[in-house]
């Protein structure tokens, strides 16, 4: 693919993705009862990576500790 077609729908894609989170938590989004607020589910994902990787690094750390501590 060409490099600028690349650029562009890449930038298309993050352009569109950030629109529609944000009508979607501006505006009531509601399907069958379902409400489609995607920045807040984005939100959330995003919060639980970090929870995640904080526990993950934590972990690192201390199997690191243990390590020099046989030595």
């Amino acid at each position: 693919m060409n490099k600028w077609a690349e650029l562009l729908l890449g930038l298309i894609l993050l352009i569109g993705a950030i629109l529609i989170a944000w009508y979607s938590s501006m505006y009531s989004w509601v399907l069958f009862g379902k409400n489609f607020n995607f920045l807040s589910a984005a939100w959330t994902f995003l919060k639980g990576g970090i929870f995640w990787f904080v526990i993950m690094i934590g972990l690192l750390l201390i199997m690191l500790g243990i390590s020099d501590l046989k030595d």
